[in-house]
């Protein structure tokens, strides 16, 4: 699994003009899932995003997580992340994981968000969605979970 997550003060995520979701501080998570992807991988990339210390201490340090402020999460699947663009100039999408894989296993990141994060906020797979944020910073990091090779 791969996300980019963002250092916000507010973010939102509509459908057709209604808002899914809606955060103030706290981190906007796109998430994109691969064809070999397990379960397993989505618990760690949860545990990270909600333990990455990218908010400010008393001495403006990032030393804080997402769970030490109670900041708000907006979690958006984007299978675009999986993107190959190593050629070319259009992106070739065999990185993704199938539609019916990339939905089962971000419902199941979504309610481990929901089990782990209460009021996290998302959006809708397979959506034409529309994203708004003030990221704050910027401050943005990619986090990628893969499988761990057999030794």
């Amino acid at each position: 699994m791969i996300t980019i997550i963002q250092r916000v003060t507010q973010a939102k995520v509509s459908v057709a003009g209604v808002e899914l979701g809606c955060i103030d501080q706290g981190i906007m998570a796109l998430v994109a899932v691969e064809p070999d992807d397990t379960q397993q991988q989505a618990d760690r990339l949860l545990e990270r995003i909600i333990n990455y210390r990218i908010f400010a201490d008393q001495d403006g340090k990032m030393n804080l997580s997402l769970k030490d402020i109670n900041g708000g999460l907006l979690i958006v699947p984007q299978f675009t992340l999986a993107a190959n663009t190593d050629k070319g100039n259009r992106p070739s999408f065999t990185r993704s994981a199938s539609p019916e894989w990339g939905r089962t296993l971000f419902d199941y990141f979504k309610q481990q968000a929901i089990s782990h994060f209460p009021g996290s906020q998302f959006g809708q797979f397979g959506a034409d969605m529309q994203v708004a944020l003030i990221n704050d910073g910027p401050v943005t990091f990619t986090l990628r979970c893969q499988a761990k090779a057999l030794p």
